[in-house]
């Protein structure tokens, strides 16, 4: 079996404290999972590099930084309910278990559903709920939730996904209206009608696909 913790306490220190991420449950969480058991095996001897992968169906995994910042953004607390949009390879959900999290993660393609839940597993994440589903419309059945992570560029902001948070939970979405390039927002529910935006940065992510995001593109 692959001993990576040297490559992780590299990553963790290069590649996400040195850019000012100071969250020590993100740098803890970081530095115990196990991401080359997230990406296809071709591309395992650069998992730990700062570079999003691809996992397949046209989709990939997003760099460690980003990951990173966005769930420092969330501001995960142990027993948080957090959904997981765009859940992938499950790479960001394991880090957010590690965090004290209880995950529930949606995809649109059921292959990358099954994907991340064999890899969750393998890495000893069986916990993370994985559905297949449009995750623009969120997870109702489990809602409200503390926190939402969006993994894809959406044109605008999903109604939906901001009605499934607490009053105080955190939406971080990539929106913009290029499907190659967005701003990182931070949503907080201030109120049942009221909610705060942030910007967090310029980001690239895959559109998302869906009845409230980019609808009919495969």
């Amino acid at each position: 079996m692959r001993d990576d913790h040297e490559e992780r306490a590299t990553m963790v220190e290069r590649q996400i404290r040195a850019r000012g991420i100071s969250d020590a449950a993100v740098l803890a969480a970081m530095s115990k999972v196990p991401r080359h058991l997230f990406v296809q095996f071709a591309g395992r001897n650069h998992a730990y590099e700062d570079r999003p992968l691809p996992i397949g169906f046209g989709q990939t995994i997003s760099q460690p930084y980003i990951v990173a910042l966005i769930c420092e953004a969330l501001k995960i607390e142990p027993g948080s309910r957090v959904l997981d949009v765009g859940t992938g390879s499950g790479y960001a959900a394991a880090v957010m278990v590690e965090m004290g999290a209880k995950v529930i993660g949606i995809d649109r393609k059921p292959e990358l559903a099954e994907f991340a839940k064999t890899n969750l597993i393998r890495a000893g994440y069986p916990t993370v709920e994985i559905h297949c589903g449009d995750g623009t419309l969120g997870y109702p059945q489990a809602a409200p939730f503390n926190a939402i992570m969006v993994a894809a560029g959406s044109p605008a902001l999903p109604g939906t996904l901001q009605k499934q948070l607490t009053i105080g939970g955190r939406l971080v979405i990539p929106i913009g209206p290029s499907r190659h390039h967005q701003h990182l927002l931070r949503i907080t529910r201030q109120s049942e009608t009221d909610f705060s935006s942030e910007t967090l940065g310029d980001v690239t992510f895959v559109p998302l696909i869906g009845e409230e995001g980019w609808e009919g593109i495969s």
